[in-house]
């Protein structure tokens, strides 16, 4: 059984559908990456997921347990947390206090504070700054151990490198092996196609709210994901 299964997903914006029927699987201990260019519904899939966005079709499923119309606390204590785009970190808080937040409704497992700050290095060095004193990259890697925090089965990742200058990038994505070898499971979406498919054991391609491209990462060529990225040709697979 895998850990997650979204059927038949449709989302909406008021009139405006964002995802059409899209179906995603992801395995026990698994990273999946998924990509596709502005607009191709990455950020609403997971927003879904998480219960940010409410489908107004499909289904989704933890463990086999339908979770499609719990509200988003209650997802977190099902075992799913989310490091959001634009990392939404409180700028009154220290570092520290940001993490005991987002611990506050933790599940059992390995992430305690102190396994966070020792597995992410870069929060650990920061911990008693003040959330309106950090970098961008700074913020990213406290949003991510913030969702840590809660001990999740399925960590979502949206968009790790938006924004960020490269050596940032390339400190969060060093920080991520350490992650999964914990055994949690991993869906990021991503811009950065590159960086993805470094962590990513399959990739799934989205272009305006369909899936054109799935499979495992090592399968499809730079010509072929560049294709169904930019809808140049349908990347059917």
């Amino acid at each position: 059984m895998n850990l997650l299964d979204v059927t038949g997903l449709d989302s909406y914006y008021g009139d405006f559908q964002a995802l059409y029927g899209i179906d995603v699987s992801v395995a026990h201990g698994e990273t999946l990456a998924i990509i596709g260019a502005n607009g191709a519904g990455k950020s609403t899939l997971l927003k879904s997921i998480a219960g940010i966005v409410v489908p107004a079709h499909g289904a989704i499923a933890i463990d086999g347990v339908d979770v499609t119309r719990l509200p988003a606390h209650r997802r977190v204590t099902a075992g799913i947390a989310m490091s959001p785009e634009g990392r939404r970190i409180f700028p009154s808080l220290s570092v520290e206090e940001n993490l005991l937040v987002g611990g506050h409704a933790r599940r059992p497992g390995p992430w305690t504070l102190d396994r966070v700050l020792e597995k992410i290095p870069l929060v650990g060095d920061i911990r008693t700054k003040a959330g309106r004193a950090l970098s961008g990259g700074e913020q990213q890697a406290v949003a991510i151990a913030r969702a840590l925090m809660s001990n999740p089965r399925l960590l979502l990742l949206d968009e790790v490198s938006l924004g960020l200058a490269p050596v940032a990038v390339e400190k969060l994505y060093a920080a991520l092996p350490a992650i999964t070898a914990e055994g949690t499971t991993v869906l990021i979406v991503e811009q950065d196609v590159n960086h993805a498919l470094a962590v990513a054991d399959r990739v799934q391609c989205l272009l305006e709210g369909r899936t054109v491209l799935e499979g495992p990462a090592s399968r499809f060529t730079r010509a072929e994901l560049a294709a169904a990225y930019f809808g140049l040709s349908d990347g059917s697979h």
